[in-house]
């Protein structure tokens, strides 16, 4: 199962300034000669690899890039400055191709990686390029070369920051598509959701991470039962769990409780590496429960869950609480970002509990 965040850009490069026609004009020097400067090369595109981003999801709202062009030459023997050039950021593992051909033109493998994706095109002449003995007062010039211009698809291969686990109709598809671009099918019916919806959760500027709705599990599901067993697997790479509780099932007889044990059991064992990730606990569909019984609900529930973490309460219909859930997890996933890119110290040997001595 592939996991794709795509976009697609239109860039252009800047085009050359034009040279310039012009002679020296000074008292005395009626022969001053050409002195026509060139135009400046227009400004490139870049793309960087930016460890600190893992979605594409800015590039959907702006999709123009143009670099400026090349300023044209002037007499006096001025050439014209160059354009400024624009860098685009962009996750590490982005795959840029032109988007009418197909063709793989770049890929961004590296942290801090830089590559030209569009050069600026180059100034023209001016006429003092073409003095010669025979030529003494050229009045040629070239015109600037055009920069590059191409239509790229960008593609990046995701792993989720945030997994969602839950019991079938626990809320998880209401709740992706409530806080994501995400679209999922949302039903009354359990196992509504037949394959995983991935979404990008947009924060601010540059700042975003992405969310995984993995079908619901149900017991038995390590062993190969119901749904969610294929796609566990994904869930592996991600920085933080949540675990959506239905907190009020339409039907009475089922305990929340007891269905929120039975996930964590087939979670740890599944992987108990797994299960021993970060995990918030998200109750959900308060509006379907009185506001005075609220409280004494979470807090029975917390209780006999026994559950020391933390707690999240939400409506994912309503999107009541959802706002406040969004930007502790953007905290929690940037803060594990940045631990993770922060060099690791040398230890001097002398002072290693492995020292002999």
């Amino acid at each position: 199962m592939k996991f794709v965040d795509e976009a697609y850009i239109d860039i252009a490069a800047g085009d050359g300034g034009n040279g310039c026609v012009s002679f020296r004009h000074e008292k005395y020097k009626e022969f001053g000669g050409p002195n026509g400067g060139d135009g400046g090369r227009g400004g490139h595109v870049f793309a960087v690899a930016d460890p600190n981003l893992n979605t594409l999801v800015d590039f959907r709202y702006s999709r123009r890039y143009e670099a400026k062009r090349g300023e044209h030459g002037m007499g006096s023997d001025m050439f014209g400055a160059a354009g400024s050039d624009i860098t685009l950021k962009m996750p590490v593992g982005t795959i840029i191709s032109d988007a009418e051909t197909g063709e793989v033109l770049y890929e961004l493998l590296n942290p801090g990686e830089v590559l030209t994706i569009a050069k600026g095109g180059d100034g023209g002449f001016g006429n003092m390029r073409f003095k010669s003995a025979i030529n003494r007062a050229p009045r040629q010039k070239t015109p600037g070369w055009p920069g590059e211009r191409k239509n790229l698809k960008l593609e990046l291969k995701v792993l989720a920051d945030v997994g969602l686990l839950g019991m079938p109709n626990a809320g998880k598809s209401t709740f992706i598509a409530a806080v994501s671009n995400a679209r999922p099918k949302i039903a009354d019916y359990p196992f509504t959701t037949l394959h995983p919806n991935l979404g990008v959760v947009r924060v601010g500027p540059e700042q975003s991470f992405v969310i995984a709705d993995i079908p619901g599990l149900i017991e038995g599901a390590s062993e190969g039962a119901g749904l969610g067993h294929q796609f566990l697997r994904h869930l592996q790479r991600t920085r933080l769990l949540l675990h959506i509780v239905d907190l009020a099932p339409f039907d009475e007889a089922v305990d929340p409780v007891a269905q929120a044990k039975a996930i964590v059991a087939e979670l740890k064992k599944y992987d108990a590496a797994l299960y021993q990730k970060p995990r918030w606990l998200v109750l959900n569909k308060l509006d379907m429960v009185a506001a005075d019984e609220r409280a004494a609900r979470v807090a029975d529930f917390v209780k006999r869950f026994k559950w020391k973490g933390p707690v999240f309460e939400i409506s994912a219909l309503t999107r009541e609480g959802c706002e406040g859930l969004i930007q502790a997890i953007y905290q929690h996933v940037h803060a594990q970002q940045v631990a993770e890119q922060a060099p690791v110290a040398e230890v001097d040997p002398r002072f290693s509990g492995d020292a002999a001595g």
